[in-house]
């Protein structure tokens, strides 16, 4: 039977194969005792790194010989299709167990994505006042501030002190598991500033808190886009964003931890929309991964067809020339290759509001440069090839202007089209690599093709 092991070295940082076949063998063996010793000194991000790696039916087996052991962290760290699958096999009692203690965005992360009855007994495992706060959550849409803040905070009357505040804090009151402010409120409730706990436990006890506050404070209204928040977390170097209704009354935090998450999600989405597989994962299912991909194909193959449409109009020039049927689809890649690289770099920019109406002329004028350069130092290795390889000068020559031209169009095309599709409200992340393609195929064929038809027959 597997021995539980020593998970101070590299088991302390990631899940190892060891590891994922240790814990498997004590769930054949169904040794409920050493999986727990397994499991229990694992990071909840851990677990669900394991759960990911293995398959369904050996995840089965593993939640019913370890019934007890699945907890809310556990679940929050797992991906989403993959969270449903395990809710699904959680006992009512277990599930109630695993949220209790979650903090209020975990809870709404856990459950927005699931089914009405899943969703149900989630919300039915809850206090009434925790039920409140995520239902209230769950009514904000779903990009939103309000969605994603935790309702969990420690507020405090501007006109405190420091020794009133430390008081405060050391009474029988709940708090948050983790919180970097005390947010400072008037009369109303309104949020008027915030104060780290590091100036408050530095300072003497009859400093106002008023007088400590942040510069760096301001506000979020509940429905603002939270991906603007996040990035002006990481802008304004904030640690808590308070996020406010419409009457500016604190209502929750957004703390830099679930900032920085979002962020680096969104980044990777950007990365597999423009790969064309939308936000696939690899315990995704095979129907579902096919359904996912197969439109982008789809389209792709349309844009071929136009391609070739295009190759099909110089039947006569490739018969001519059978040199052109090895040299043009060089054209095509090269024009491909930079117009995503231009794409990728214009993408990421228009995610991050780097790339804006009063600097994008200059981006443009820059990558279409780029091109420019990039295709006339190709332009003379092509023009050298074609006349070494072929002994055709005039040949060069044409893949050697076909190269240059290619190349600019698809710097500017590699910008120009995904700053379009957001302006027409398109994820220019999801649909600009089709279309960029499309261009720099269609321009380079039809360039290359078109110049050997004039100059060399």
């Amino acid at each position: 039977m597997a021995e539980p092991q020593d998970t101070t070295d590299e088991e302390a940082f990631g899940v190892t194969d060891r590891l994922v076949n240790d814990v498997m063998g004590a769930v054949r063996e169904g040794g409920t005792e050493w999986v727990e010793a397994l499991l229990e000194p694992l990071h909840p991000a851990d677990i669900a790194h394991l759960l990911e790696q293995i398959d369904p039916r050996d995840r089965r087996d593993l939640l019913e010989v370890w019934p007890g052991g699945m907890d809310g962290d556990v679940l929050s760290e797992l991906d989403e299709g993959l969270r449903e699958e395990v809710i699904e096999q959680l006992a009512p009692a277990d599930l109630a167990e695993a949220v209790r203690d979650l903090e209020s965005d975990d809870v709404v992360d856990l459950v927005e994505y699931l089914g009405e009855d899943q969703q149900e007994a989630v919300l039915d495992a809850l206090d009434a006042s925790d039920r409140v706060v995520v239902e209230q959550a769950l009514s904000y849409p779903e990009e939103s501030a309000g969605r994603h803040m935790q309702s969990e905070l420690v507020r405090a009357p501007e006109h405190w002190t420091v020794g009133e505040a430390i008081d405060y804090l050391r009474s029988d009151v709940a708090l948050p598991d983790q919180f970097y402010h005390i947010i400072l409120v008037d009369p109303r409730l309104k949020a008027v500033g915030y104060v780290t706990l590091g100036r408050i436990l530095s300072h003497p006890r009859d400093m106002a808190l008023r007088d400590l506050a942040e510069d760096t404070f301001r506000t979020f209204h509940v429905a603002q886009d939270v991906e603007e928040v996040a990035q002006a977390i990481n802008h304004y170097h904030m640690i808590t964003a308070p996020v406010v209704d419409d009457d500016d009354r604190i209502v929750g935090v957004i703390t830099i931890d679930d900032a920085m998450a979002f962020l680096e999600e969104e980044a990777e989405e950007d990365i597999l929309r423009l790969a064309g597989v939308g936000e696939g994962r690899l315990s995704d299912k095979v129907i579902e991964t096919t359904k996912r991909r197969f439109p982008w194909l789809a389209v792709n193959l349309v844009t071929a067809i136009f391609a070739s449409l295009v190759i099909s109009l110089f039947e006569e020039t490739i018969a001519g020339l059978v040199a052109l049927a090895v040299l043009m689809p060089i054209v095509a890649s090269m024009g491909g290759n930079a117009g995503t690289q231009s794409l990728t770099v214009a993408v990421r920019a228009l995610a991050t509001r780097d790339l804006t109406t009063a600097n994008v002329w200059r981006v443009i004028k820059r990558e279409v440069l780029v091109g420019l350069i990039n295709g006339l130092i190709f332009a003379v290795v092509m023009g050298v090839v074609g006349v070494v390889w072929f002994g055709s000068p005039m040949l060069g020559v044409v893949i050697a202007v076909a190269m240059v031209i290619n190349m600019v169009v698809a710097g500017l095309a590699g910008t120009v089209i995904p700053v379009i599709l957001e302006k027409i409200g398109v994820d220019p992340a999801l649909a600009s690599g089709a279309f960029v393609t499309t261009v720099t195929d269609v321009v380079g064929f039809f360039a290359f093709l078109g110049l050997a038809a004039m100059w060399l027959l």
